[in-house]
């Protein structure tokens, strides 16, 4: 039978570097590649005959965090295997892994997919967690196309990695770059690891297949087709990229009639396309057996004790955010990936609260105001931080932590625009000076003459003059060139140097026209 089309099967195998002040098995520091080669190196992590590790125990704790923040279960024990192959990057001709006792297992990760990528009733997913276990990472070849050689260096030989390998669950290039996005919030949220792709602190490995179904959906085969693993791909945009480029292949291939090998290949970035490097391994060939020189690790207390101490994690925050103080999922996340937003952003809604109360003298509690408004104030708020406030940061390349406007006052600040007295455009200069001073935004207001024009006699008689002078503008608007009433309200804010009111300077204009 002739499939209808084909459903991706994809899984996915993420390296992450730990965030740890030495390496996994010695004393030699976790260095960045701008160390120079080979300066952070001994015995231990270049395999010198004799040498035996001696496990880092922050590392642990991390990867027991990681387990625990996926949801997975952590076993009491934990136990270390070698990885046997041959590589130039692999000193000892083994890596020190885990295999039949890692240090997590059964796991899931609910992530949110952007509506405009989601499939459809897949915008909340649940990708299910197979394992995550530790490992040290091996040496960095670096080919030299000069002097066509190649050199190795060991500075990053048993840094320590925890790998996280997901379930088949992950059904569109999209959910995979989604994944890895909540994933790096969700590592760097809890201070595991830096999680920056571009630098090589998390790598990921797709491993992609097709399903054929039929119109209802229901799969033509018992099986899935040979996986294709994709290797070492270190940005959002490459797992996007050579997961669409993977399944455009197979689909090709499949409806030709030829069956996909498994296969590990790689991904060229230039040409946008997959290439082959190697029949696909499996566990047997790599000969693991218990590592000898590392005893059982114990987890049962740092299991408790991290438990204990798990903070609230990113997807919590954002419908926090959301449920309490109205914010849309947008702004949510915007507040979440971004450190140090989440605290200002909820002192200034407190703050604000007391304002929106104090104005109305008292008739209602902070909360309650905040409440009765909650979407109002909510879209007011999170368009002035995530647009205006989060703009001029990034224009002056600061983050939320250098600015120099207190919660109290940027709360105050929204208040003048709630209550009108500040226009948009005046606003905007407004949080310019409060950014550069850091003092009370009342104060600027009446300082630089910014506040909103009060005086109706003052806006009418600026609205008659400007009539006045512009009587050609006038008589196409009683031709029927009502668009020209908008050019009128520009020429007045012009004249009144931004402070009168949009709208009531319009009004001004259509009543004085007998419109």
């Amino acid at each position: 039978m002739t499939p209808a089309r084909y459903i991706p099967i994809i899984g996915l195998e993420i390296h992450v570097r730990l965030r740890t002040k030495t390496k996994m098995f010695c004393s030699c520091p976790n260095v960045d590649d701008s160390t120079a080669p080979n300066t952070a190196i001994c015995p231990v992590c270049t395999g010198q005959p004799g040498a035996l590790p001696a496990l880092n125990a922050e590392a642990v704790r991390l990867g027991v965090r990681a387990g625990l923040a996926l949801e997975c279960t952590i076993p009491d024990q934990a136990h270390f295997d070698r990885k046997n192959y041959f590589y130039p990057d692999l000193p000892k001709g083994y890596q020190i892994s885990q295999f039949d006792f890692p240090i997590a297992e059964n796991g899931q990760f609910i992530i949110d997919v952007p509506k405009k990528d989601a499939l459809p009733n897949r915008e909340r997913i649940r990708i299910g967690i197979t394992r995550a276990h530790l490992e040290e990472d091996a040496a960095k070849n670096i080919h030299d196309s000069a002097s066509s050689s190649s050199l190795i260096d060991f500075n990053r030989a048993s840094v320590p990695l925890t790998e996280i390998v997901t379930e088949p669950d992950v059904r569109s290039p999209a959910e995979a770059k989604a994944f890895l996005q909540e994933l790096q919030l969700l590592l760097r949220s809890l201070r595991i690891s830096e999680a920056d792709m571009e630098k090589g602190y998390m790598r990921c490995d797709a491993n992609v297949s097709l399903l054929p179904v039929d119109e209802q959906g229901l799969k033509l085969q018992p099986d899935f087709n040979p996986k294709i693993e994709i290797k070492n791909l270190n940005s959002f945009r490459a797992v996007e990229r050579a997961i669409t480029y993977e399944m455009e292949r197979q689909r090709l291939m499949l409806e030709k009639g030829e069956m996909p090998r498994g296969a590990t290949r790689g991904w060229d970035e230039n040409k946008g396309e997959t290439f082959d490097q190697r029949s696909k391994e499996t566990s047997a060939d790599y000969r693991y057996f218990p590592e000898p020189d590392l005893p059982p690790v114990s987890l049962a207390e740092i299991r408790e004790e991290e438990k204990a101490r798990m903070p609230e994690l990113p997807i919590e925050t954002r419908e926090r955010l959301q449920e309490e103080w109205g914010f849309s999922v947008d702004d949510a996340r915007f507040f979440v990936a971004n450190e140090g937003w989440v605290e200002y952003v909820e002192e200034v809604m407190g703050e604000l609260g007391t304002w929106l109360a104090a104005t109305d003298e008292g008739k209602e509690s902070a909360g309650d105001v905040l409440k009765n408004r909650r979407t109002e104030i909510a879209k007011l708020a999170g368009g002035w931080f995530t647009t205006k406030l989060a703009g001029l940061l990034s224009a002056n390349n600061k983050t939320i932590r250098d600015v120099k406007i207190s919660p109290e006052n940027f709360a105050e600040f929204l208040h003048l625009i709630d209550d009108g007295a500040i226009n948009s455009a005046n606003a905007q200069k407004l949080l310019t000076l409060m950014m550069e001073k850091g003092t009370d935004p009342s104060h600027l207001l009446e300082e630089h003459n910014l506040g909103q024009m009060d005086d109706a006699n003052a806006l009418a008689e600026t609205v008659a003059s400007i009539l006045q002078q512009n009587s050609d503008q006038v008589a196409q608007i009683r031709a029927g060139k009502v668009a020209l009433v908008k050019w009128f309200v520009g020429c007045i804010m012009k004249a009144t140097e931004g402070r009168a009111n949009p709208e009531q300077a319009e009004v001004e204009v259509k009543k004085q026209l007998g419109l």
